[in-house]
C-alpha cells in the first residue's frame, strides 16, 4: 500500500530545523510552541504542496484538501470553535512563508471565516459589533486583494469618502452603522468587479486564499525579490493556517513589531513600534504611523514586561538577533512570528561582536554571520559636516535606514524606474508597497510620508542596503499632480532632494558627500579575522595612490601591478604609441629610455608607500594594438606628430591587428619578439629599488613573466632579467632582494607546472583569463549569452564572478600539487578578480593557496572570506 505523502504539519510536530518543509515562519512557530511561548496554534501546509501545485498545473490535490481539512478539524478541537459556526465561530489567519525571509512580498488574509452570519455570533460572542464589522470588512477588502487580485484602492477610497463625510480622522473612530454600511459597499466591489456574491462557504474561502498564497509565490514582486537576493525560484512557498487572535478589542488590544535589538545601529535595546485597537497589517502596511514600543511601557505595563521576557529567551534561544511580530488580546500577548532580524551592516557587525561579549557566540561564529555586502555597505557615505551645517532642511521623519543620498525626486515606482537609466533618483510616496520593489531597487534612497521603522519601505530599504527615511507627516504627495509640498515649499517631479538615513533629514537640493566612516566593532571584527586566515590577502595596485589605499584595508602588499595601466595616462600615451610605431629598433630605443624614466618614478613612489611590503610587478601584457587610436581625429594628430600621412599611419595600425588578440602578440611573447620592452620596465624596476634602498628603504620585489606556455619561453626571459638586474646592482653596489616567477593564465601552463617551477619563484594565477581559455569564452562577449545560460540552468553562475570548481579551481589545485613537488618554497596565489570574490577565495584557502590579490576596496571582503575559508577547513 502506497504511504501518503505528509503536506501538513501542526505547529506541535515541528521544530527550527524545518525550515526547508515548514518556510522560515512556519518552522519559528512550530520551535516557539515547543518552547512554551504563547503561539495561537495552527498548522503549516509545507513547501512541497506549493510545488505540487504548480506541478498539478495551478490545482490542490486531493491529498492536500483532504490533509487540509483533517488539520482544521483538529485545531477546531483544540480551539473549540468550528469554522462557520454560528454559535462560537473559530476564524483564521493564513500566511506564508517561504524558505528565506521575504518580507512583504508574498500575500496574507486575516480574519478567514467570516460571512454575514459568523460576524453576527462574533459579535454577540464578544458584545461588541463594531468589532465584529471592522474584521469583516478587513477580510472582506484582504480576501478581494490576495484571492481576486481586486485594487486595494477601490476599497481605500470608500473608507476615505466615509470618513471624511462623517469627520473622522481615523478608521477605529468608525461606528458600527458606518462600518456595517461600508461592508454593503464593499460586497457591491466585489460583485461588480467579479460578477459573483462575495463567498459566504467558509471551507470554499480557505481553499482559495491557500492557492492564492501558492500563486504569489510567482508575483512579480516575489520574483524581483528573489533574484534581487539569489533566492530559488524553485523552493515554493509554505502557507501558514493559525486561530486568529484580535488586537482590534479596544484600548487593552493591539498589534505590533519588534526587534530584540536596534535593527539601524545594533544596539542592545528592545526596538519597535505597535498600534492600539488595530491589526498586524496596519502596523507593516504603514497606513498608520504607530507608537514607539517604549511607550508600550505606560499603556500595558504588564504585557510590556511579559514581551521583554519572551524577546530575551528567543534570542538567547536563536543566538542572533529576533524579529518578532505580536498581537495582544484583551491584555494577553501573543506572538505571531520570529525571524532572524533583518538589519543593516552596523548592526550586522555591532550585534554579532557584542554577542561575543555577552557569550553567545564564538568569535569564528560571529565572523560566518557577516557577509561580503554588510562589507560593502559599511562604508556607507554620509554628507560632508561643513555643507551639512549651510543645507536647507525641509523635512524630518524616522531614519530608518542609512547612508547619505542625492537625487531628483519621482513620487512613482515606473517613474522612477525610468528616469534612473539616465540620473540618481529618490522615490517619494505617501507609503510604499511590495509592488514599488522595482522602483525602491532603482533609487538612491527611499521616503515616506507615513509608516515607521518597520513598514514595508523601512524593512526592504535596511535589507538593500538603502538609504531610507519613514513617516515625515508634513510631507502632502500629490501623486497625480506630481508635487510635494512641505509646509510653504512645493517641489515638482525631478527636483534635487539630499536624504540622511542616518538622521531622518530631508533637504532642498544636493549637498556634498563624505566617505563613510569605520566604527570600533566592526575593527575588533577585523582583528579576529586576521587571527584567524590563513590566507594573505594583497592589493591589485597600479600607483601609489590606490596602493595606500590598499594598505590602509590591511592588504599585506601589492600582489598585482599591471604594467600597461601606467602607459595610459595622458601624458604617457603619446609616448608608447610612437614607441609601437617605430620603423627600427634605435628609434624605439630613444622612447623606451623615455618611458623607462617615467615608470621608474611609478615604482619608486610605490616602493616608498610599501616601505618593505612585497610587491608583484606584472610585465607588459596586453597585445601592443591596444594601446593605439581607433577614433578619426586621434589618427590625424598622430600621423601629424609622426610626420606621415594619416594612410600610413592607418596602414600601420592594421598591420598590427589581429584576429584573435586575446590569444595573440602579446604577454610573454612580446617579450620574446621585442626583448628590448620587458628590458626596459626590469631596469626602470631595478634602478626605482636601488634608490630607494639608498634613502633607507626596504623593497621586496617580484618580476612576473605574463602568459607563458611553454617552459623556454620562461628561461629565455627569466635569463635576461636576471643578467640586466644583476648588473645594475653590481654597478649601483646597491642590493635588494627580488624574485622572478611567473603568472598561470594557460590550461597548458597547468599541465607543465612543475616544469615551470624549476624555474619560477613564484606562481601567480590569472583566474580571469584562466577562466576563458578554460571555458573557451570571451569575457567581453560572455554577458551575451551567461543570462540566458543562468535562466535556463546551464549555469549555476558566471564562472568570471565565481570561480568554476569542477574545472577551472581543478587545474589550479593541479597545478599546484604539481610544482610543490619540484619546489616546495614556491609561492602559489591567485590575482585575477576572484581574488575579491568571498566564494572563490574560500575555493582557495579550501584547496590550500598561500594568497589571494584583489582590487583596493575589496580587501577587507577577501580578508573576511579568508578566515571564513579557516573556519570552514576545520
Amino acid at each position: 500500500m502506497k504511504t501518503m505523502k505528509k503536506y501538513v504539519y501542526h505547529f506541535s510536530e515541528g521544530n527550527k530545523e524545518m525550515n526547508a518543509l515548514l518556510g522560515g515562519k512556519g518552522a519559528n512557530l512550530a520551535e516557539m510552541t515547543s518552547l512554551g511561548v504563547n503561539v495561537p496554534p495552527g498548522f503549516t501546509i509545507t513547501t512541497e504542496a506549493c510545488r505540487d501545485y504548480y506541478v498539478q498545473e495551478k490545482t490542490l490535490s486531493d491529498d492536500v484538501k483532504d490533509q487540509i481539512d483533517t488539520a482544521l478539524s483538529t485545531l477546531e478541537q483544540t480551539i473549540g470553535k468550528r469554522l462557520g459556526d454560528t454559535e462560537n465561530p473559530l476564524l483564521v489567519s493564513v500566511r506564508s512563508g517561504s524558505v528565506f525571509s521575504m518580507p512583504g512580498m508574498m500575500d496574507t488574509v486575516l480574519n478567514l471565516g467570516l460571512n454575514d452570519e459568523t460576524t453576527e455570533a462574533l459579535a454577540r460572542q464578544n458584545n461588541d459589533k463594531k468589532f465584529a464589522y471592522d474584521s469583516y470588512r478587513r477580510f472582506i477588502q484582504m480576501f478581494s486583494d490576495v484571492v481576486m487580485g481586486i485594487e486595494k484602492y477601490r476599497f481605500e477610497q470608500v473608507l476615505a469618502e466615509v470618513k471624511r463625510e462623517n469627520c473622522i480622522a481615523h478608521d477605529r473612530d468608525l461606528s458600527a452603522n458606518l462600518l456595517l454600511s461600508i461592508i454593503e459597499r464593499f460586497k457591491d466591489i466585489y460583485f461588480k468587479e467579479t460578477g459573483n456574491r462575495f463567498p459566504t462557504d467558509v471551507k470554499e474561502q480557505l481553499l482559495l486564499t491557500v492557492e492564492a498564497v501558492f500563486k504569489s509565490w510567482n508575483n512579480q514582486r516575489a520574483k524581483v525579490y528573489r533574484k534581487l537576493n539569489n533566492i530559488s525560484d524553485s523552493l515554493g512557498t509554505a502557507v501558514n493556517v493559525q486561530a486568529m487572535v484580535f488586537g482590534n478589542m479596544g484600548n487593552t488590544s493591539g498589534t505590533g513589531v519588534c526587534f530584540s535589538r536596534n535593527p539601524v545601529d545594533g544596539t542592545k535595546v528592545l526596538f519597535g513600534e505597535y498600534l492600539i485597537d488595530a491589526q498586524g497589517e496596519d502596523v507593516v502596511a504603514g497606513i498608520r504611523t504607530p507608537q514607539p514600543i517604549e511607550t508600550l511601557k505606560e499603556e500595558l505595563p504588564q504585557v510590556y514586561e511579559e514581551l521583554v521576557r519572551v524577546v530575551e529567551k528567543l534570542e538567547n534561544h536563536y543566538k542572533d538577533m529576533q524579529d518578532i511580530e505580536f498581537t495582544v488580546e484583551n491584555n494577553r500577548l501573543y506572538l505571531l512570528q520570529t525571524r532572524n532580524a533583518k538589519r543593516t551592516a552596523k548592526a550586522a557587525v555591532e550585534v554579532a561582536v557584542t554577542l561575543v561579549d555577552e557569550g553567545i557566540l564564538t568569535k569564528e561564529e560571529a565572523i560566518l554571520r557577516i557577509t561580503t555586502d554588510d562589507i560593502n555597505k559599511l562604508l556607507h557615505p554620509t554628507f560632508d559636516e561643513k555643507a551639512l551645517k549651510e543645507a536647507t532642511l525641509l523635512a524630518t521623519g524616522l531614519a530608518a535606514s542609512p547612508g547619505a543620498a542625492v537625487g531628483h525626486i519621482y513620487f512613482t515606482a515606473q517613474e522612477a524606474v525610468k528616469a534612473s537609466k539616465e540620473k540618481n533618483v529618490i522615490l517619494l510616496r505617501q507609503e510604499t508597497s511590495p509592488e514599488d520593489i522595482e522602483g525602491m531597487v532603482s533609487s538612491q534612497a527611499i521616503v515616506t510620508s507615513t509608516g515607521g521603522m518597520t513598514s514595508h519601505a523601512a524593512v526592504v530599504a535596511r535589507g538593500m542596503g538603502k538609504c531610507c527615511v519613514c513617516g515625515c507627516q508634513n510631507l502632502v504627495i500629490d501623486e497625480q499632480a506630481k508635487t510635494v509640498r512641505i509646509e510653504d515649499t512645493i517641489l515638482r517631479e525631478g527636483d534635487m532632494l539630499s536624504v540622511d538615513g542616518s538622521t531622518g533629514c530631508i533637504y532642498l537640493g544636493e549637498i556634498k558627500q563624505a566617505s563613510a566612516v569605520k566604527q570600533e566593532s566592526f575593527a575588533r571584527l577585523m582583528t579576529w579575522v586576521d587571527e584567524i586566515r590563513e590566507l594573505m590577502v594583497y592589493v591589485n595596485a597600479d600607483n601609489a595612490h590606490d596602493t595606500q589605499v590598499g594598505l590602509s584595508f590591511g592588504a599585506a602588499g601589492v600582489g598585482l601591478c599591471r604594467t600597461e595601466h601606467m602607459f595610459f595616462e595622458e601624458n604617457r600615451i603619446g609616448l608608447v604609441r610612437k614607441m609601437i610605431l617605430s620603423n627600427d629598433l634605435e628609434s624605439r630605443l630613444v622612447f623606451l629610455n623615455q618611458l623607462e624614466v617615467i615608470q621608474r618614478d611609478d615604482f619608486y613612489q610605490m616602493f616608498n608607500v610599501l616601505n618593505g611590503k612585497s610587491i608583484n610587478i606584472r610585465l607588459l601584457d596586453p597585445p601592443l594594438h591596444e594601446f593605439l587610436p581607433h577614433e578619426e581625429k586621434q589618427i590625424v594628430a598622430l600621423s601629424k606628430e609622426l610626420g606621415c600621412s594619416r594612410e600610413e599611419l592607418e596602414a600601420k595600425i592594421a598591420s598590427l591587428s589581429e584576429f584573435n588578440p586575446m590569444m595573440g602578440h602579446r604577454g610573454c611573447r612580446l617579450g620574446v619578439t621585442y626583448p628590448e620592452v620587458y628590458l626596459m620596465q626590469a631596469k626602470a624596476i631595478s634602478s626605482a629599488a636601488i634608490q630607494a634602498k639608498k634613502e633607507g628603504v626596504d623593497v621586496h620585489v617580484e618580476i612576473m613573466i605574463p602568459l607563458v606556455s611553454v617552459v623556454e619561453e620562461l628561461v629565455f626571459l627569466k635569463t635576461q632579467i636576471e643578467h640586466l638586474v644583476e648588473s645594475q646592482i653590481e654597478e649601483s653596489g646597491v642590493s635588494f632582494q627580488y624574485k622572478i616567477g611567473t603568472m598561470i593564465e594557460i590550461p597548458r601552463a597547468c599541465f607543465i607546472a612543475d616544469q615551470l617551477a624549476e624555474h619560477a619563484a613564484f606562481f601567480s594565477f590569472g583566474t580571469n583569463d584562466l577562466t576563458q581559455l578554460t571555458y573557451g569564452y570571451s569575457r567581453d562577449d560572455a554577458s551575451k549569452f551567461i543570462d540566458i545560460y543562468k535562466q535556463k540552468h546551464i549555469l549555476a553562475h558566471d564562472p568570471f564572478v565565481h570561480l568554476d570548481e569542477s574545472g577551472v579551481l581543478s587545474l589550479i589545485k593541479m597545478a599546484k600539487e604539481k610544482a610543490k613537488k619540484v619546489n616546495p618554497n614556491i609561492k602559489i596565489g591567485v590575482c585575477g578578480e576572484h581574488g575579491g570574490d568571498e566564494k572563490s577565495v574560500i575555493l582557495c584557502g579550501k584547496i590550500g593557496l598561500e594568497y589571494v590579490s584583489c582590487s583596493p576596496y575589496r580587501v577587507l571582503i577577501a580578508k573576511l572570506a579568508a578566515a571564513k575559508a579557516a573556519i570552514l577547513k576545520k
